[in-house]
């Protein structure tokens, strides 16, 4: 008898992972239907928590994040069960200990992930335990786009735009879980269960906090949701969908900033969307533009392209990329990484993603630019890595897809135009207010020696009490002159590109398969009569929304 009630009694546990929520999560709710018990548990998989790549601003926001989901939780009469070790070695005993017949996660749509849960899945199959994955991390079940394109990811935005136009709108997003979801449905709760199952402090997991500031970003979904509220107030806003003005206001993190909330899931990609569809139509009475979505759908186009490809975050074996013989200095790379360039704009900007783990969108094309096609020549991963380490939005398809775009190493970008380190910045931070935050060696000069401190005679240095190559480094390159010779160098390698057509006309890697099938001939660009915006302040109208 007893064998027979246990074959009826379901006793789910949810892993959480991205989706770090209770809105909008079908897979919760899924494994709450005639459930028994239920406990839901976050895995510090060494794959992330453990890697030395993980910088300690990520950590708090992570273990922020799992903080308020518990203390959510709790209100409900449940916990959240934090587990150490790899998901294979710790789910299959937790399984045999909590009797577990249902398991559901989020789905995950990036290469690696589902290799994972491939192997997760097979794992419950022998173990005769049910699994349920339902799509919440992006929009769009990104095979139903892939499948309307013809079976191959979009790889130009406008081309992307056109087929998510076909599908229509996403699904709406899913109610919070409450006690009419929840049931009959219970979490046996140890009394131990702190020790055993809490969430760790930063102390714990062997992080130095003594001289850690502040979170300029507070983790969790109760913050999140917060701050749509206040996103979505800017009703103006919301009715011109005009691109924001560059300020230096706008260059310091916003108390309505998403995108970090975004990378963990604290906040539904659908609730975001369809919140700012509905408060538009009330505006507008009319259907919103796609733009007005930009900074959903530049992530959403970035996960499509990375879904299928296992190597989207390197150079070599990416069928996307384009081959480009960079250099290797990692004397270079760590001034850069530091904030040690000589140049107070693009260090002040490395300075604030150190401390803060955030920077504005436009700072972001300036220092990707500055390290590779601009001025350094160096390779987009080694910046792709630093950005994993410090940045707390840079989830894998997004970080990577931004990189290559940057280095106009895909995504089709005008490499002919190149962002000056001096003119970007005097434009973005005229008066140099920003530049004296983040770079205080600096804050007594003027406005005229700011953006260029080595042009400052040497008696107005020494009255900054600033000298510059003993206080401040000297500028680490010539950027008129590297510039220069770096368009140079992208426009062979792209020269050397047009030898080798695809179907279509499009452009092939000398080093894989078809890489341009869906852009146009390389004849579009005349290098030659584009040498002086080497040198120009390029505001980048087409480049993407996802970081304001």
């Amino acid at each position: 008898m007893t064998n027979i009630t246990q074959d009826r009694e379901r006793h789910t546990v949810h892993w959480f992972r991205k989706g770090l929520r209770l809105h909008d999560n079908p897979s919760l709710r899924a494994g709450l239907v005639g459930a028994t018990t239920y406990r839901c548990i976050f895995i510090l998989d060494p794959w992330f928590a453990g890697s030395s790549n993980v910088g300690i601003n990520k950590w708090r926001f992570l273990l922020q994040c799992l903080e308020d989901l518990d203390n959510s939780l709790h209100k409900l009469g449940s916990r959240l069960f934090v587990i150490r070790g790899q998901p294979t070695d710790a789910l299959p005993k937790l399984f045999k200990e909590w009797g577990t017949t249902s398991f559901t996660f989020e789905y995950d749509p990036e290469p690696f992930g589902k290799h994972r849960d491939k192997h997760i899945k097979e794992m419950c199959a022998d173990l005769g335990i049910s699994v349920s994955s339902h799509v919440s991390h992006t929009l769009y079940d990104l095979e139903a786009i892939i499948t309307r394109n013809n079976g191959h990811s979009p790889l130009t935005y406008h081309r992307f735009q056109d087929v998510i136009a076909s599908l229509g709108p996403p699904p709406e997003a899913l109610d919070g879980i409450d006690d009419k979801v929840i049931g009959n449905a219970y979490t046996p709760i140890c009394d131990d269960h702190n020790d055993k199952y809490g969430v760790p402090t930063l102390e714990e997991l062997g992080f130095e906090t003594e001289d850690l500031g502040s979170p300029t970003w507070q983790g969790g979904e109760t913050e999140a949701l917060a701050r749509l509220e206040r996103h979505l107030q800017r009703k103006a806003w919301v009715a011109s969908f005009a691109k924001p003005k560059m300020s230096p206001q706008s260059l310091l993190a916003s108390p309505c900033g998403l995108s970090p909330y975004l990378r963990f899931g604290c906040l539904s990609t659908r609730n975001f969307y369809h919140r700012l569809t509905r408060l538009y139509v009330s505006i507008k009475k009319a259907d919103p533009p796609l733009s007005l979505h930009g900074q959903l759908l530049w992530r959403e186009f970035f996960y499509c392209a990375a879904t299928n490809n296992a190597n989207f975050d390197r150079m070599e074996g990416n069928p996307i990329c384009v081959q480009i013989p960079w250099d290797k200095n990692p004397q270079a790379l760590a001034k850069w990484a530091s904030g040690q360039t000589g140049f107070p704009w693009i260090d002040a900007i490395m300075i604030q993603l150190r401390e803060e783990g955030w920077i504005h969108h436009l700072s972001r094309h300036a220092v990707a630019c500055f390290l590779t096609r601009g001025d350094l020549w160096l390779s987009w991963e080694e910046g792709m890595k630093v950005f994993e380490e410090l940045l707390l939005d840079a989830d894998w398809s997004v970080n990577a897809g931004s990189w290559m775009w940057h280095s106009n190493s895909s995504f089709f970008q005008q490499f002919f135009s190149c962002y000056c380190p001096v003119r970007f910045g005097r434009k973005a931070d005229p008066n140099g207010d920003f530049i004296r935050k983040y770079l205080p060696v600096l804050r007594y000069y003027p406005r005229a020696h700011i953006h260029e401190p080595w042009t400052a005679p040497e008696n107005v240095q020494k009255a900054c009490k600033c000298v510059i190559g003993k206080d401040y480094p000297l500028p680490m390159v010539h950027h008129p002159t590297v510039a220069s010779i770096n368009s140079e160098r992208m426009k062979q390698v792209y020269i050397q590109l047009k030898k080798y057509r695809g179907p279509g006309n499009g452009l092939v890697s000398p080093n894989g398969p078809n890489i341009y099938n869906q852009r146009p001939k390389c004849d579009r660009y005349d290098l030659s009569s584009n040498k002086e915006n080497v040198y120009a302040m390029n505001d980048d109208e087409n480049s993407d929304n996802l970081f304001k």
